[in-house]
């Protein structure tokens, strides 16, 4: 039910909802001490052609270094990930979007000694069913060839030898199907109410659900709450909103169970 640029990750069509221009930023405190950060910027650009870039950064904070033959070593590192997305939405009819995303994405540790580097592709669509005004929304995500870690924190034997390193195995990108139905249940000048259900069968997990709903004041003011169903640790979260002069500032909480919680702010701004 995404419908801005801040939802590109999930679904590439959410770039036809940009009006002009949109910025978006957000900080997560994210689970076990990590943070991640986002930054995007969305434009339309004919009647009925969007283009959109989402970068994403995840950083683990300090790690405690350990090796298998002296254990820990007293020092520290770092593990970061990075994606950038390129986002192309067309307006097809007054009822379809379509939309789709190339990304280039780069894990390593802050030594570089250990690195991987893929490329990947998503697709989406927005669809109003005309069906009791539900909105269907599909999408599949992560798209691309197999990666795997390289470098030189994989040798073995002499310092600097090339001709001996661990072997890794190349992996998949968790490729994720997503179709989900939104519906406003309210709409008059005054308030909205609209309520989501999505259904997420990414490769690496088991199948789940989500349903989340949305109330807003004039649209100034916003009231969010979501439950994931069937997930192993995520469960309740909310969020609250408000909209002033272009500007938009959100605040979420999410519950991971023994993972604990998680905070996200994000602003946006729309020109």
């Amino acid at each position: 039910s995404g419908n801005d640029i801040s939802a590109l990750p999930y679904n590439p069509a959410s770039v036809c909802f940009v009006e002009k221009s949109q910025l978006f930023s957000s900080v997560s405190t994210y689970l076990a001490g990590t943070k991640h950060y986002t930054m995007a910027y969305g434009r339309k650009v004919t009647p009925s052609d969007f283009i959109g870039v989402h970068i994403f950064v995840f950083d683990s904070g300090d790690i405690p270094e350990a090796t298998e033959i002296l254990g820990l070593t007293g020092k520290q590192f770092q593990f970061q990930g990075l994606a950038a997305r390129f986002t192309y939405g067309r307006q097809m009819t007054d009822r379809l979007n379509l939309g789709s995303t190339f990304k280039v994405y780069r894990e390593s540790t802050t030594s570089n000694d250990l690195t991987m580097m893929g490329l990947a592709f998503d697709i989406g669509s927005n669809f109003k069913t005309g069906i009791y005004d539900l909105i269907l929304g599909m999408s599949i995500t992560n798209f691309g060839p197999e990666s795997k870690y390289t470098g030189d924190g994989l040798d073995v034997g002499l310092e600097g030898s090339e001709d001996e390193q661990k072997k890794t195995e190349s992996h998949p990108m968790p490729l994720t199907f997503r179709v989900g139905l939104e519906k406003e249940v309210i709409n008059n000048s005054q308030y909205q109410l609209t309520v989501t259900a999505d259904a997420i069968n990414p490769l690496d997990y088991s199948l789940f659900g989500s349903m989340a709903a949305e109330f807003s004041y004039q649209d100034l003011g916003f009231i969010r709450a979501g439950y994931q169903i069937g997930h192993s640790t995520a469960g309740l979260s909310l969020g609250a909103g408000v909209a002033f002069n272009s500007f938009t500032l959100d605040l979420a909480y999410a519950n991971y169970g023994i993972l604990e919680n998680t905070v996200q702010f994000g602003l946006g701004y729309k020109f």
